[in-house]
């Protein structure tokens, strides 16, 4: 077959195979011109999930009517003019293919009207097919209303999820860029209902705004600056961790992006305070020169590469630690109220109701400590941690009960040892290697090929740990030596080895050796810790709390299970009446 030259018509509708995925990256690529355009209100109505219709109204600066046919051809831009222009991306969008491919796919109305002009224009485009250009009556901005999506491309449509689903993929475009663009009043409105009505105001309310007013009380600010990265945004407390990425908005010079290995930076910093499986609530803002970052690596332009990635990896993950680690994050004990008659107490032989609430309330809690303060007493230091000296009980060989400035504390022994051997080996690790213990008998494990190739690539993480692990065959993994506190611990060595192997190619998928390497040393944290069910001296109790009060981080364990619940002394008062 001799080669040809492809239509227009189906070089516009390749192009649209790449930009236009669906409805709502249709609204995406139409908002991103109306923010180019210095729009600072913008509105989205929808029908039908975006399907039937989209129409996007901003009050930018608009285009001339000479311009408009130019506007809907492929490849024309304002934005760039020479390859020099690439290396300093400044715009939402450059590429200029846009509206010619929403346009071989749908029907696209385009009207506007530049501030400078008594009149606009209007020019149609039906799947391919062109209207010119035409003056016509608009008020400035830009009107921009696209029906029948895929119309005539029915195989693009069976992709496609229900109306509302739809509706819901919009809506997240919008409330994306309307984070990123706080300075722009956004409305999205659907089958004439409001879903978005966010007026200009300043960065933190707008977050707040597109995160759900519920959270704004629980989100912590997050700021760094560092070698020409900036970092702002907001996170939330461990509680408001979700099950789904869907609350987590990440954005870079005003471009919402989708950047996995940057999502795992804040999962890190969280590591240790939400359950694996949970996503951190979150709003961060990078600001990165132009020339560090390639914003043309996918047409959608939601995917960018970094020319020193490391740099933002790091900066985003210390910033949200440092974050939390300014933060006393210790979970309540939330009590259910219940309604309990209190039984008839005896006093003296005779039977006798229990006394009255007048009676109870003249024991005020408030009076005590008005009291017990105008007392003359030498000064003290507020307590916020717990006294190793104070007494504590251990509960069913599981729990210890002790006491703080705040009330009652509830510790899982083994989760607080667990957290506290992990930041003791990372603080090892971080000044040498491991101390190995080589086996008087090499031990072997049964491997697979794929399990044993995975511990070979995590040879120089195992190595700084302490391990000696070689193939011992096809499928059997010899192991020569262990760190000593494996030994030390009585930690069954074949058993952790053959966890370790089906963790194998996860760890080598990591982000880097570092991050490897904390989830080993999480799992021989746990699996060197004291146990539930594990009996324990009064020495042993006061060492571990004594342990507790050096640590950061200590109100949960590696895998983010908490370690301490706190009973308050309000919440003790009002379940005894005296509140």
């Amino acid at each position: 077959m001799p080669i040809r030259q492809l239509p227009v018509v189906v070089v516009n509708q390749i192009a649209a195979g790449e930009v236009v995925e669906r409805p709502a990256s249709v609204v995406k690529e139409v908002l991103e011109n109306a923010i180019d355009a210095g729009a600072g209100r913008v509105e989205i109505l929808v029908e039908g999930g975006g399907v039937e219709r989209i129409e996007v109204i901003d009050d930018g600066c608009g285009i001339p009517l000479d311009e408009l046919s130019l506007a809907i051809s492929a490849h024309a831009t304002s934005k760039v003019s020479a390859i020099e222009d690439l290396e300093h991306i400044a715009t939402m969008g450059f590429r200029g293919e846009a509206l010619a491919s929403i346009g071989s796919v749908s029907r696209l109305e385009l009207r506007s009207r530049p501030t400078s002009e008594d009149a606009g224009g209007l020019i149609i485009v039906d799947h391919g097919d062109i209207t010119p250009a035409a003056p016509t009556a608009c008020p400035p901005g830009t009107r921009v209303l696209i029906s029948g999506l895929f119309a005539r491309v029915p195989a693009r449509r069976k992709f496609l999820k229900s109306a509302q689903a739809e509706t819901t993929r919009i809506r997240r475009v919008v409330r994306d860029l309307a984070a990123a663009n706080p300075e722009v009043s956004f409305k999205l409105a659907s089958g004439g209902r409001v879903l978005l009505d966010l007026p200009a105001v300043e960065a933190r309310s707008r977050i707040e705004a597109c995160l759900g007013g519920d959270v704004a009380a629980r989100m912590l600010e997050v700021k760094a600056d560092r070698d020409g990265v900036s970092v702002w945004g907001l996170i939330g407390r461990p509680e408001l961790a979700r099950p789904t990425a869907q609350h987590q908005i990440l954005s870079l010079n005003g471009r919402p992006i989708v950047d996995f290995r940057l999502r795992h930076a804040v999962r890190e910093a969280f590591r240790g305070l939400i359950e694996p499986g949970r996503h951190p609530t979150m709003a961060i803002f990078l600001s990165v020169p132009p020339d560090r970052v390639d914003v043309n690596v996918h047409p959608a332009k939601t995917e960018v590469r970094f020319r020193d990635d490391r740099l933002v990896y790091s900066c985003i993950k210390r910033a949200v630690e440092a974050t939390l680690d300014a933060a006393d994050i210790v979970p309540p004990v939330h009590i259910p109220s219940v309604d309990i008659k209190p039984p008839p107490v005896l006093f003296g032989g005779r039977s006798s109701q229990a006394p009255s609430s007048q009676a109870a309330s003249s024991f005020s809690a408030d009076e005590i400590r008005a009291a017990i303060a105008s007392t003359p007493s030498t000064p003290t230091v507020p307590v916020t941690i717990v006294d190793a000296a104070r007494p504590v009980i251990q509960v069913h060989r599981m729990f210890l009960v002790t006491e703080d400035a705040e009330g009652i504390l509830i510790i899982d022994q083994h989760a607080l040892h667990e957290r506290v051997m992990f930041e003791r080996l990372l603080e090892r690790i971080g000044q040498a290697n491991l101390p190995s213990q080589r086996l008087l008998m090499p031990e072997m494990v049964d491997a697979s090929a794929d399990a044993i190739e995975s511990m070979e690539s995590l040879g120089p993480v195992l190595s700084r740990l302490g391990f000696d692990v070689s193939a011992g065959g096809p499928g059997t993994l010899t192991i020569h030596a262990v760190p000593s506190l494996l030994s030390e611990r009585s930690v069954e060595i074949g058993a952790f080895v053959t966890d370790l192997l089906d963790r194998a190619a996860e760890l080598c998928d990591m982000a880097d050796e570092e991050t490897a390497l904390r989830d080993v040393l999480d799992m021989m944290a746990c699996k060197a810790a004291i146990k539930a069910g594990d009996n324990l001296s009064e020495r042993e109790l006061a060492d571990l709390l004594a342990m507790r009060e050096s640590i950061e981080r200590s109100s949960n364990c590696p895998h983010g299970r908490p370690t301490t619940l706190r009973l308050s002394i309000e919440e003790l008062e009002r379940r005894f009446g005296r509140r």
